[in-house]
């Protein structure tokens, strides 16, 4: 029996009949007795991990708790870490402690002491959890800038081609894999490379701010430029008009997608990326952060059979993630499900999609005349954009198919509004539009760094919370930083939400050509809860902080 077998016999973690069966298998397949007893399910990763740890003699660290010492990490360099997957926690007298997950592995600790000149003391982490603490405290900002020095130096020495797409070791080509990776590993929703006057700035959208990562010296624009075109399938030589794209990269053993945009400036093409997470496209409406009252109106829109629910906001306010959370519960065998898009971001298994092509004539319009003929009970339109699109969709509404779509209004009252003023009859509205959410996206506190404080009343009041003078406030709770968020004190998104069932009231005042401040004070006699009370709420849980609420939500 292995030193690993009998430290799990010890402990009580698994069976002496479970082991046999699983060491009969290990000599079958020759994979590891340990991962054999995960993929079973017999054994957690964090017991395997303790188990191996005690078997070898060695301690064990939980990296969540562990407090990593910033010298230690700046001992190793980012790429011999990721390649040993290895990471340096602190010093034992004048050894480098390094925590790893894989603790017979000889060669990363010949590599560590020949690279520090020091002793290394190895521990043993989980793998996740090692990966993690390497995302977290290895960033690609210095190779970005060491980079952007060596593109200087050979440009300088003119002894290499530095924008040469068949080499992989170029500065421009390790540059852009950088550049992506480290946004994907910070989850960044968008990528923007902007060209200036004197330099290449790069900026990442990070819970919907966008935060300066890097500038590179202006000559790298042009081979920046060409080498995202190129991987995005995009015209290398067209210069002059914005063009659209789509690559896949493969980050940590996980394809991820991006949508490219180039868009002529005057100091050359800026690029802009959005990272599409597949993740979001198989949400549950119960994660969405809505209320229990919001999400009971919701659902009492979305089964029904026929008519029309919107979703409304600002771009990057999470419309479509909403969107395919609804079709992930409505869509069944038993029914048939179309879209249209512009562009598909996510594709959906057992849903038809289209993609608008405009230059074939594909418009919204024009598509969804034509799905209407191919027996459709759901249809989602990316977007209602004009008349005929509107007109259609409407109809649809109102002859029996269930039309899901999004409209860019500030609140959710507002769709009724626009709608009429994209020259839809104002009966029709009424009849057609059974629900409106509006949302925007605020950032979710750390929750290991938020910090509980008792806000000034007067203060309160002047934002609108709701609270009197003189009474006593709740606690709430502020950003901090700390690394796990990268300094911030927001890791995530939390969504805030106003639903707006239409009734006889509101249809009412749509066939009167009600304002739409008269449709919201309508709504909200009726239980409408409005965006900025919806952020109160959240606020009061701990979830986000009062300045985002005052950010996001009008």
């Amino acid at each position: 029996m292995t030193g690993l077998g009998a430290v799990l016999l010890s402990r009580g973690l698994v069976s002496p009949v479970a082991l046999a069966e699983v060491e009969e298998q290990q000599e079958v397949t020759g994979q590891p007795l340990g991962v054999l007893l995960v993929q079973r399910g017999l054994l957690s990763e964090v017991d395997l991990m303790m188990a191996l740890a005690e078997s070898a003699g060695m301690e064990f660290v939980d990296l969540g708790e562990c407090q990593v010492d910033s010298t230690a990490v700046a001992m190793i360099p980012a790429d011999l870490a990721r390649r040993h997957g290895i990471m340096p926690i602190g010093f034992d007298g004048g050894d480098l402690v390094v925590a790893t997950a894989n603790p017979g592995d000889v060669l990363a600790v010949d590599d560590i002491r020949s690279t520090t000149g020091r002793g290394v003391r190895t521990v043993v982490a989980g793998h996740r959890d090692v990966e993690d603490a390497i995302r977290r405290h290895y960033r690609a900002d210095r190779e970005l800038e060491g980079l952007s020095a060596e593109f200087q130096d050979t440009e300088q020495d003119g002894t290499d081609d530095p924008f040469g797409d068949e080499d992989d070791d170029t500065p421009v080509v390790r540059f852009v894999s950088l550049l992506v990776n480290q946004a994907i590993t910070d989850g960044a929703s968008d990528i923007h490379v902007e060209p200036g006057e004197h330099d290449l700035r790069v900026r990442y959208r990070i819970d919907g701010v966008l935060h300066e990562i890097q500038r590179a010296p202006r000559g790298m624009a042009g081979g920046v430029a060409s080498r995202f075109k190129v991987l995005s399938d995009i015209d290398v030589a067209e210069r002059r008009k914005p063009q659209d794209g789509r690559m896949s990269v493969n980050h940590h053993g996980k394809k991820v997608d991006l949508r490219v945009a180039t868009l002529p400036t005057v100091w050359g093409e800026k690029i802009v990326m959005r990272i599409l997470d597949n993740s979001t496209a198989s949400l549950a409406l119960t994660s969405l952060g809505l209320s229990e009252q919001n999400l009971s109106t919701y659902r009492r829109s979305y089964t029904k059979p026929h008519g029309m629910l919107l979703v409304t906001g600002p771009t990057g306010s999470g419309k479509s993630t909403t969107l395919y959370a609804t079709l992930n519960v409505v869509s069944k065998p038993e029914i048939n499900v179309i879209t249209v898009e512009d562009p598909v971001e996510y594709r959906l298994p057992g849903i038809n999609q289209v993609q608008v092509n405009a230059k074939a004539g594909l418009t919204f319009a024009a598509a969804l005349r034509s799905i209407l003929r191919s027996d459709p009970d759901v249809v989602l339109l990316g977007e209602i954009r004009d008349h005929e699109t509107a007109q259609i969709a409407v109809e649809a509404a109102l002859t029996g198919h269930l039309v899901l779509s999004t409209l860019h209004t500030n609140d959710a009252p507002s769709a009724v509004t626009r709608l009429t003023e994209m020259g839809i009859e104002p009966f029709l509205v009424g009849s057609a539009l059974e629900c409106v959410v509006a949302q925007r996206l605020a950032r979710r506190l750390c929750s290991g760094c938020k910090e509980r404080y008792r806000p000034d009343v007067e203060e309160l009041v002047q934002v609108g919370f709701p609270i009197m003078a003189g009474e006593t406030p709740p606690d709430l709770h502020r950003p901090v930083g700390c690394t796990a968020c990268a300094g911030t004190g927001y890791k995530g998104r939390v969504a805030l939400h106003e639903v707006m069932a239409v009734g006889e009231e509101i249809e009412r005042l749509a066939v009167a050509h009600a304002s739409a401040v008269d449709i919201g004070k309508a709504a909200v006699r009726g239980g409408m809860t409005v965006l900025r009370e919806d952020g109160w709420m959240k606020a009061l849980a701990g979830t986000t902080s009062i300045e985002e609420v005052l950010r996001v939500a009008i």
